[in-house]
């Protein structure tokens, strides 16, 4: 699953991630989320770059008490491991905020799926690992302890960032297989012949030049009522479709990530912003703009050049049970997949998380199985908390989360 990330800067996002914050079409979210407290259900940031992390109470340091004196926390430890953009440094057990209290078993089966395509130096763990999926916790967590290290993310020079971690989910929105009078806005197959990383029609002129259109001629797969929303699925790269067939029924595919159309990502919300249109990077802010500006609706799309193209998949039963697939090759798990840089954390690497904040409060076992746009640097993660549509639970906590992270990897011995 590829996302876009909504942000200031023009960077462009090979995801699933998308670490947009899109907020409540009806500017409730905040009202919302107090509701949400601290539960993990099911997209992201907004504009994850706009503004620093919002400040709650710092993350928590303290270390855990029950797993001191456990096996496996003793001994002299490894030499740092330098990456990339980061540096690990080992860590006893006993500094993760929270270790021995995380229900491991809620993380096994994302776990499991990312010993699909395992990362490197975790093909011997993986082999152990789905034995364990009936094991108690105790067996579970002497298990981790004896079999990895942990390591604190830091920068590459050793120093300790604030962190940030923010959500994406899974947008579910209605379209309609064939045009009508409300459902108007196109989304697309890629085009044929189009190649990865080519520069092809910019966004206007895809809905402007004839020559374009000819180029698309029988690849939409899907029309949409309102614009912005098209907008929305192409930022979080992948999204949920309740479509209507010619014959009226109803049924659920899924809108995958193909290609985009080579041109560099732009945030719309960042364009609002400058101009002074809009006060607060939010998808609620920019419908009531587009709203009251219908006249400007265009200038405001087209400020943003990429176009993303989808793929339709069929959803299974038990597909809909997961999310979409993240750069890792593996389905995501709500509240347990995160996107990360690669170049600092590895596809396929356990990853304890730790964050406190307005939004949530969690200190748990995640696994490093995607990565986004906005999604850069050392210690960052986007959490992807589900799907679901503007008033679930995923798209509230996932729009409202941005705080301070610490992060620590777990590396087998």
């Amino acid at each position: 699953m590829v996302h876009h990330t909504m942000n200031t800067s023009n960077t462009s996002a090979p995801s699933a991630s998308s670490n947009n914050k899109v907020m409540d079409r009806f500017g409730q979210v905040s009202r919302a989320v107090m509701k949400v407290g601290t539960s993990v259900a099911i997209v992201g940031s907004l504009l994850s770059c706009a503004v620093g992390p919002v400040r709650g109470p710092a993350p928590v340091t303290a270390p855990s008490p029950p797993v001191a004196d456990m096996p496996g926390d003793a001994g002299a430890l490894p030499p740092a491991i330098q990456r990339g953009k980061s540096r690990w440094t080992p860590a006893r057990w006993s500094e993760l905020p929270g270790w021995g209290q995380d229900s491991l078993h809620e993380a096994w089966n994302a776990w499991v799926r990312g010993c699909e395509r395992p990362a490197q130096g975790q093909a011997g763990p993986c082999a152990e690992l789905r034995q364990l999926s009936i094991a108690t916790a105790a067996e579970q967590q002497a298990w981790v302890m004896r079999r990895f290290v942990p390591y604190r993310v830091t920068e590459p020079d050793g120093g300790l960032p604030d962190g940030l971690l923010t959500g994406y989910y899974e947008p579910i929105m209605a379209a309609s297989r064939v045009p009508t009078t409300t459902h108007r806005t196109p989304l697309y197959a890629p085009p044929a012949g189009l190649r990865s990383g080519q520069a092809w029609y910019s966004r206007q002129e895809i809905d402007t030049l004839p020559a374009a259109q000819a180029a698309l001629q029988g690849s939409v797969v899907a029309w949409m009522a309102d614009p912005i929303d098209a907008l929305i699925l192409q930022i979080q790269g992948t999204g949920r479709l309740n479509i209507t067939e010619p014959d009226g029924r109803v049924r659920q595919v899924r809108m995958a990530y193909a290609q985009h159309n080579g041109h560099p990502y732009k945030s719309v919300s960042r364009w609002l912003l400058d101009q002074g249109a809009i006060r607060e990077a939010s998808w609620a802010s920019i419908k009531a703009w587009a709203a009251q500006n219908p006249q400007r609706l265009n200038e405001m799309l087209w400020s943003n050049p990429r176009t993303v193209f989808f793929r339709e998949e069929a959803l299974s039963e038990f597909d809909a049970r997961f999310g979409p697939r993240g750069a890792q090759g593996v389905p995501l798990t709500p509240g347990r997949s995160i996107a990360v840089d690669p170049q600092s954390i590895p596809y396929g690497t356990p990853v304890w998380l730790a964050s406190q904040g307005p939004t949530l409060n969690v200190q748990k076992l995640v696994m490093a199985q995607d990565t986004g746009g906005a999604i850069v640097g050392a210690v960052r993660a986007d959490l992807f908390t589900g799907w679901g549509g503007w008033s679930d639970e995923a798209y509230i906590t996932a729009a409202a989360l941005k705080q301070p992270l610490q992060m620590w990897v777990l590396v087998p011995r």
